[in-house]
This record gives structure tokens, sequence and C-alpha cells, in this order.
């Protein structure tokens, strides 16, 4: 996927909207029964560069779908797309632009709260109430002899939406840069280089560029995603084109879709993002800034080199969901094309988010389908402390720990963060407004308490 060719695609967002969803008894699993009013999320509008895709696969079968949120000119729009095979007209698709938001909202990482009850009262919970979680135009394409002389087919030519593509094949990179660059497709030096091990691979190249008369009759105001489906034995993404211009480090969140189970990479390392902190509650109001910074400092402690889970769950459900599921139609908007009328289809979704550079990710991803469906979430978490008044033993004893919980949440904050640890400390709960009161046995004043048992014995 070429996603910086012209300047780069950034990625609309949405404004966030507050919504508030408990866990109820009766839902889901109880290995994963998470519960707990969901806050807040960390999607992909943290990023000022990032890229956003879909790959819905089943077999040999794969749909791709794109964002191109492009930021400038259209006129200068120009996507180049290594791809397996050749794709005819009725493979490609303009998507609906709201769809990535949806995959986003479903699976960002989120913030969730709890309250603890009073320590004097406490109310029984179900078992499924304990946390648990797993280890940490069309284009004429140019005169045919100009295309021999530099080694170029044009293997197809078509229209879709606001865009024009075809579908090249080429027998050197240099020539295939010529050739793109005569044909006014405005790509970037380096590309040639990086050209040419797609070209050995025997791949060809999906090229894209705004028709400014559909666009401008339409009245778009944004590109639209693209979306294109094929068969290949291959399952990969190309991202190499995507650093021939990059001036900094690129983020990329790539929503897979499978039938059966998480999709896994196999030429990375993947891990889990740290997940399950439990965290100082002013968090709450600086959770972006927490996120950031968490997934900053996981991605130098890594190595700067892997990829990072930050969920995979069935889409039949959520918890706590930071999103509503996706609809069956929804589903099918992402490409999901094993669905039956009147079904709701099996997908599992896994959320990889990669931050690379050129010299750290030399290869382009490559997949591959599992049948694992173990459960995970990037996941944080807020715990109110019982503020009310007590008057047990038990209530005491929960007052005497709260300094040493607010300490470790604040160490934990430090060591996922890097923040200043006392600058958490100034922003801790202050102890003393945990009042307990204690019971009062007031006696009436006597002589001797003997005096008191004969008074009590008389009456």
């Amino acid at each position: 996927m070429n996603h910086s060719v012209s300047d780069h695609l950034k990625l609309k967002f949405f404004p966030f909207l507050g919504l508030l969803l408990f866990c109820l008894v009766s839902f889901a699993m109880p290995a994963w029964a998470f519960c707990g009013f969901y806050v807040a999320k960390a999607d992909t509008s943290l990023y000022n560069r990032a890229s956003q895709v879909a790959i819905a696969r089943d077999g040999d079968r794969t749909v791709l779908t794109m964002a191109n949120d492009y930021q400038g000119e259209v006129a200068d729009f120009a996507m180049v797309v290594p791809v397996p095979v050749v794709l005819q007209e009725d493979q490609v698709k303009v998507a609906d632009p709201t769809i990535l938001d949806r995959l986003d909202a479903f699976s960002a990482p989120r913030l969730v709260e709890y309250f603890d009850e009073n320590p004097c009262a406490p109310r029984p919970y179900p078992e499924m109430f304990r946390l648990e979680s797993e280890a940490p135009v069309a284009a004429d394409g140019g005169t045919s002899a100009s295309n021999q002389a530099l080694g170029v087919t044009v293997e197809s030519s078509f229209s879709v939406g606001e865009y024009d593509i075809l579908i090249l094949s080429a027998r050197e990179s240099d020539g295939l840069q010529t050739w793109l660059r005569e044909n006014d497709y405005r790509i970037p030096d380096g590309a040639s280089s990086l050209l040419q091990p797609y070209i050995r691979q025997g791949m060809k190249f999906f090229v894209a560029k705004v028709n400014l008369q559909e666009f401008d009759q339409q009245g778009f105001q944004s590109l639209r995603p693209l979306q294109m489906s094929y068969e290949s034995p291959r399952f990969m993404l190309p991202i190499r084109l995507g650093m021939i211009n990059a001036e900094s480090e690129q983020d990329l969140v790539v929503y897979l879709l499978s039938r059966n189970g998480r999709t896994e990479l196999t030429n990375y390392r993947a891990v889990p993002i740290p997940s399950d902190a439990n965290i100082p509650l002013f968090v709450k109001d600086e959770f972006n800034d927490f996120y950031t910074d968490m997934f900053q400092r996981s991605y130098e402690r890594e190595g700067k080199n892997v990829a990072f889970l930050e969920y995979a769950w069935n889409m039949g459900n959520c918890d706590p969901c930071s999103a509503d599921p996706l609809t069956p139609e929804e589903l099918s908007q992402a490409g999901v094309f094993w669905t039956r009328p009147g079904e709701w289809p099996s997908v599992f979704i896994s959320r990889l988010h990669v931050r690379y550079t050129r010299n750290k990710f030399p290869e382009d991803l490559m997949f591959q389908e599992t049948s694992n469906q173990q459960q995970f979430q990037g996941r944080y978490v807020l715990t109110h402390a019982y503020l009310g008044p007590t008057s047990c033993p038990a209530g005491e004893a929960y007052r005497r720990q709260l300094p040493q919980r607010f300490e470790q949440e604040a160490q934990s904050l430090a060591r996922l963060t890097g923040w200043n640890i006392n600058d958490i400390r100034r922003q801790l709960p202050q102890i003393d407004s945990v009042r307990t009161e204690q019971p009062r046995f007031e006696a009436e004043a006597t002589d001797s308490w003997w005096q008191s048992l004969w008074s009590l014995l008389s009456l």
C-alpha cells in the first residue's frame, strides 16, 4: 500500500461521542467479563500521520479497503499499490467513507472505570465480574510504442467513482518510474528502488488518480476509500512504497477480519500492547496523552520493529463496548463476503498497530489466518475509592490500604508512560478526604463497673 506517495494519506476522524455502556450480568464469556463503564477510547485521531486499512480474508479470497483522506490538491493525488493479480473493473469499488471509522471506534483501546462499594455493606457479585486477562481516469496509458520501450504494459483501464485506474505490469523499475512521470503521475524521487522487488515477484501495480470532473460534479469533500477484491494465495500488505518520502515514523492501523480467529504476522513480531493496568483517576482527563506516551514508550522498549496487537475479539459482541458492534450490513461494507441473508456472520477482528520506518520494517507485512480465538483488548482501568462514611472494622482496613493502592497506580502510570512520579503523586487523591466513622458507646457515669451491673439487674 502506498500511503505517502504525494505527501501522505492522512486519516479523517469524527468528533468523539460520549458513550457510556454498562456490562449486564447475563452478557458475554466468564473468562473475559471486564464490565465497568466505558469512558474514552484511543482511536486513530491521536496520530498526525497514520493510515487505515481493512482486510477481509477467507481462504485465498481477499477484500482490501484503503482510506484515502488525502490532504492537498486532489489534482496532485497519486496512488501506486502493488497487487498480486490483474484487477478488472468489477473487482474495484469505492467504499462507504464511514466504515473504517466504525472499525476504528469498535476496536480502539479503551478506558473504563469502576466504583468501589461501601466496604461495610459489600454486595456479592457473580463470578463473571472477576477481571482476568491474557499475559502480557480512465487514462489512455500513453502510446503503445512508448510503453513497449519502457517495458510497461497496461493490463486494464477503467474508472470507479472519482478515480481513474490503471493496472500495470512492468519489466524493470526505472521504466515504470519514467512511465508514471510521463503520464502525469506525481511520484517522488527514489521510487525506482522500491518498485523493483515487486517487479521481480511478478506483481502488478494498481495505479489511481482523481478524475477531477467527476470529483467536482459529485461535490465530494474528500476522497473516498478504495476497495478491491481478488483471489491469491499471497496474504500480504505492501508498505515499503509508503516510505519513499516519509520524513518521520509512520503509523498504520490494520483491521484484519477473518471467519475463524486471529490473523497474525509471519515475518515480524507482534506483541500485545500493555493492558489491564490500574491507573490514577486524573488520567480520565488526559487519556489521549496517556495512550500516545504509553505507545511510544512501548515502541521504544520493543526495539521499534514490532507490531502491536491492540484488539482481538469476535465482532458479535464487545465488553466493554467503545462503540456498538457492526451490523451485518456494515460488515459487508467492510468487505466481509461470507455473509448469508438473515444471519449474523462469524467475524473475528484483529487490530494491529504498526509504527514503522524504512530501516526498521524493510519487508512488507505478511499474514496468516489462524483458529486462535483468544480475546484481547488494550484496556486501562480507573477505580474510584469509596469516600462515604464507614462504621465497621473492614471500613477502617479499607481506608488504611488506600495510600498503598494509590501509590501502586502512580508507579504503574510512571512505568507505562515515563511520566515523572512526583508530578503524578501530586495529583493523587488525598486520603484525609476519606472519613471513617467509628461507633460510639457512651455509658452513664457510675462509681464502679459492678454497680452498673447491679443497676441493670434491678431493672
